[in-house]
């Protein structure tokens, strides 16, 4: 084999459009506003003074196109360029 057989063989690895940014799961929160919904995000950070883990939880609004998605459903967003003032996510 040569080198230049060899360099033909790699294969090209590419990423999905949506993997692009911040993935998050939650579950949604409010779906009153049109194409957007509220998703609260919880993660565990642990507190230096107590020594023990708590739950920290944040809200985003993401993209719905169509408002798809109800109250209590859980979700993934990834992040995308600003869509709005607040909207910085998408449903996936």
């Amino acid at each position: 084999m040569s080198i230049f057989s060899k360099k033909a063989e790699k294969k090209v690895e590419t990423k999905a459009p949506e993997a692009n940014g911040k993935t998050l799961t939650g579950i949604v929160v409010s779906t009153k506003m049109k194409d957007t919904i509220v998703v609260k995000v919880d993660r565990f950070e642990k507190a230096p003074k107590y020594e023990r883990y708590v739950k920290i939880s944040k809200k985003y609004k993401a993209h719905d196109a169509g408002n798809t998605k109800k109250e209590g459903e859980k979700v993934t967003i990834v992040e995308t360029k600003p869509i709005s003032k607040d909207k910085h996510f998408r449903v996936i």
